[in-house]
């Protein structure tokens, strides 16, 4: 069953709409840096992921096509046919669901920092019966070290205050649920039945989905567009200049 997730729409009123879909222990705020350059040109459909953000958590465990889903629902809600999606991380392989099982709903997709295939060895279920037990805190320096470099991170203690509150204000069980997702996840199969357009972007520097992950769906999706950007898995947020500019020129 779909949950009625939390959204925002913003940007130029009758645009074309783009769904920006958040990677896991974030919420839509991920997406603050590329607003102003969406909102120019498209009607920006922002949505929190269930059990994050002010998106209600329902029992889990979830699935990739629970999550789909809830875009789907989300875009009859708001009265939408057809949309681009831009996700990151979960939101990425939301994307690559919806482009495979919804075609007649997605025009472009943008898959960054994402992988079709994740958790041979059940890293994910452990974590989300860690998560159920102890709760997100204890989580939280990790997942800083995973989505920013080094650098990054010591240049922005502000933002990484706000990240870190992003993570551990997400429910235990919506974040468990999501876990069991990833845990569950292997679209390998789906990617040679996309015909949709694909920009597929890795982080350089990223441990949680490494470029290898990227190259495998851009291979795997007919004629889709790979490019290596500097950054961790959150690349949309620590290169976004560079992001705006690939997004845009794959979508207009």
């Amino acid at each position: 069953m779909s949950c009625d997730v939390h959204y925002e729409l913003s940007g130029a009123a009758g645009a074309p709409v783009v769904v920006l879909s958040c990677s896991l222990g974030t919420d839509m705020s991920m997406w603050d840096p590329q607003l102003p350059a969406l909102e120019r040109s498209f009607r920006v459909l922002r949505y929190d992921l269930r059990g994050h953000g002010s998106s209600p958590a329902p029992p889990g465990p979830y699935s990739i096509a629970d999550l789909g889903g809830d875009v789907i629902a989300l875009l009859d809600r708001v009265g939408v046919e057809r949309a681009h999606l831009c996700g990151v991380s979960i939101g990425g392989m939301t994307g690559i669901w919806l482009a495979a099982h919804a075609p007649a709903r997605i025009d472009r997709v943008v898959l960054c920092c994402t992988s079709a295939f994740l958790d041979p060895e059940g890293t994910y279920r452990d974590r989300a019966a860690l998560v159920r037990e102890s709760g997100l805190e204890q989580l939280a320096d990790a997942a800083l070290e995973r989505w920013f470099t080094p650098p990054f991170r010591a240049a922005n203690p502000a933002l990484m205050d706000h990240m870190r509150g992003c993570l551990v204000s997400a429910r235990a069980e919506g974040y468990a649920g999501c876990c069991e997702a990833l845990a569950a996840m292997d679209l390998r199969g789906a990617l040679s039945v996309i015909a949709a357009p694909a920009l597929v972007i890795s982080g350089e520097h990223d441990p949680a989905t490494p470029a290898a992950h990227g190259r495998l769906i851009a291979d795997g999706i007919r004629g889709a567009r790979f490019e290596l950007v500097g950054g961790a898995h959150l690349a949309s947020i620590e290169q976004a200049e560079r992001v705006n500019e690939l997004i845009l020129s794959h979508l207009i």
